[in-house]
């Protein structure tokens, strides 16, 4: 599939005259990166700077990069099961992984080699997440099985199993500021809350049964976000007390959510039923605004490491982008997004051609992402014959307003 990296483009219609404007091409967005891995990549973290970073995926894979993402190695794991997360607490040094079957490792030379940890579980670790320093930890996971909550104090030498008072497996945790407060969240709205460094957790009420994938909370442990099926993006003001449910406008699977500096500008990726999906927002949650990825494969994986600029996401098929302009290059509003749904195309995006039931003997012109025409279709043919990528259709001789489509493969 051709990738495609933007500026920030201007799409409009002077209705009275049918003027289309397009966008241009140029260098900026979310550019894809060559990962040298086809496996699926569930993590991504950088410690300290946007140069030296990690992400783990299937098959025990761990990627790493001292450049910015320009080039990735891979290390060896010792292990061929699935790894879910990966965080590196205080450096590039020293950091760990979890993944399926209670897998747990640590490095503490930024890779070289890795050790693998006891667990004393066989359940599946889906995130990890040291709080302060290398030697206080969390992991939590469940499936199959009991819901897993696991702390260790002595830098995984040793790891403890906590009680939840809960039986739906958990995806996510978070201490945001200390080693005492911290989330989690998961399977069918579960949100929990510990003040007591985990010996009692406590259950939220989320408003959702959708499964939420990931919890974060950029700067203290009163303002955080949750997100989750079917578009879901929770936020909460008061430490949890209670959960408002935000319009993401997207029902995308959404898969992981990061502020990278503060509670106003932050990132939400994921994917399914459509193609990988990036939300920004500006505003602490009040308004998303979708971002081209460029990319089918979905994204289970978002972080920005020292600003809200520079930042990277993994998925499917060793997927890695990056971006150094906050993901500016092409933008959707989801108003705009909504326009695609009412006007009926069907599916969006697609593989061989898309429909517009009703119009099927209606004309319509196609455009690339650069502002070429590509080809004029009837309503029951659309997009057949192109290649994959982001195009824009348009009503022919009608003033009406260009609307993006998805070819897939």
């Amino acid at each position: 599939m051709k990738r495609f990296s933007f500026s920030r483009f201007v799409l409009c219609v002077l209705c009275g005259a049918g003027i289309f404007v397009l966008p241009s091409l140029s260098h900026a967005g979310w550019v894809l990166l060559n990962s040298g891995t086809t496996n699926r990549l569930n993590s991504v973290h950088f410690p300290l700077d946007a140069s030296t970073g990690y992400a783990v995926g299937g098959s025990g894979t761990i990627m790493k990069t001292t450049n910015g993402g320009a080039t990735w190695g891979s290390q060896t794991s010792g292990t061929t099961n699935w790894l879910r997360s990966i965080h590196f607490p205080v450096d590039a040094l020293t950091g760990y992984a979890v993944g399926y079957i209670g897998t747990i490792l640590k490095t503490t030379n930024g890779g070289t080699t890795w050790s693998s940890q006891t667990s004393d579980t066989t359940h599946n670790l889906f995130s990890v997440h040291f709080p302060l320093d290398a030697s206080t930890g969390y992991a939590v996971g469940g499936y199959p099985g009991p819901v897993t909550i696991l702390k260790t104090t002595n830098g995984g030498a040793l790891w403890d199993t906590l009680s939840s008072g809960t039986t739906n497996p958990l995806l996510s945790v978070h201490f945001p500021v200390n080693a005492s407060t911290g989330y989690a969240g998961g399977y069918i709205g579960t949100i929990l809350k510990t003040t007591n460094g985990g010996t009692t957790w406590s259950s939220q009420t989320s408003g959702t049964t959708h499964n939420l994938y990931s919890v974060h909370f950029p700067v203290d442990a009163l303002t955080g976000y949750a997100v989750g099926d079917a578009g879901t993006i929770l936020k909460t003001t008061n430490g949890g007390a209670a959960w408002d449910t935000l319009s993401s406008g997207t029902a995308q699977y959404l898969l992981s959510v990061h502020f990278p500096v503060d509670a106003s500008t932050g990132y939400a990726v994921g994917g399914y039923p459509g193609p990988g999906t990036i939300l920004k927002t500006t505003n602490g949650g009040a308004n998303w605004v979708t971002q081209t990825s460029g990319t089918p494969n979905w994204l289970y994986s978002v972080h920005f490491p020292v600003n809200a600029q520079t930042g990277y996401a993994v998925g499917d098929n060793g997927t890695i982008l990056k971006t150094t302009d906050g993901g500016v290059g092409v933008e959707v509003s989801p108003s705009h997004e909504s326009r695609v749904t009412s006007y009926g195309v069907f599916p969006n995006p697609f593989t061989s051609f898309a429909t517009i039931p009703g119009h099927s003997t209606d004309l319509f012109i196609l455009y690339d992402i650069s502002g070429r025409q590509v080809g004029t279709y009837r309503g029951d043919r659309i997009g057949e014959g192109l290649s994959p990528g982001v195009y824009f259709l348009k009503s022919e001789g009608k003033a009406a307003k260009a609307f993006r489509i998805v070819k897939l493969r």
